[in-house]
């Protein structure tokens, strides 16, 4: 089980300083989330921030773009030192096309799919991604209300990568905290993304948590 904790909720004039701190505090993922002003009503930053960001730090960066028509993307992100990058699959009209991009320019491929999504909507691409991003609020801004009816699809996903023998991992992302994400982790989740409640107080102290809780 692996933490991605989300930069969104970071000192954004000091996204290096975190980005090392996240990394010590014994974060995975770092998780990026890229927004555009049409597909959610936020703006966030752009490659240029994954590009500032890649040496400051080993961790995975995971890349999560919440934009319209994200296969424009892909080589951008890739150059910068993206690592991996989810999509959604409401923002193409060709999911399939948009994630071989990724993979052909080497880099993990994710769909994503919001809370009134169904799974069914991405049953023909799950052989070809690395992971499903299940989304447990509505998209755009952090510090959401979790939905647990969400993780009904997490359950929903665990079955079919055990029926088919598929290997992709599934993350959550909204809010997640110390007790929402056991909830997760019972659901079958893998990698658990968390901003509001990381940033909130200590890095450390609440990474601690967060890593407490999926033992426990």
């Amino acid at each position: 089980m692996k933490l991605a904790p989300s930069i969104l909720a970071a000192d954004f004039g000091h996204f290096e300083r975190d980005a090392k701190r996240l990394e010590q505090a014994g974060a995975d993922y770092l998780h990026i989330d890229i927004m555009d002003g049409h597909f959610v009503d936020n703006i966030s930053f752009g490659a240029d921030v994954v590009k500032a960001i890649r040496p400051a730090t080993k961790c995975l960066l995971d890349c999560h773009l919440m934009v319209e028509n994200p296969e424009k993307y892909v080589t951008t992100f890739a150059q910068a030192g993206a690592d991996s990058l989810s999509i959604h699959v409401e923002a193409t009209r060709h999911i399939h096309a948009a994630l071989q991009k990724i993979k052909e320019v080497g880099l993990r491929s994710s769909v994503v799919i919001n809370p009134g999504t169904d799974v069914s909507s991405i049953r023909q691409v799950l052989g070809l991604v690395d992971m499903v991003l299940v989304m447990t609020v509505n998209p755009g801004f952090g510090g959401q209300t979790f939905i647990p009816e969400c993780l009904k699809k997490v359950a929903e996903l665990v079955e079919i990568r055990t029926a088919e023998g598929l290997t992709f991992e599934i993350e959550v992302d909204g809010g997640v905290d110390d007790q929402t994400i056991v909830a997760c982790r019972q659901a079958g989740a893998d990698v658990f993304v968390a901003g509001s409640f990381v940033f909130n107080g200590n890095v450390e102290a609440n990474m601690a948590k967060l890593r407490a809780a999926l033992k426990g």
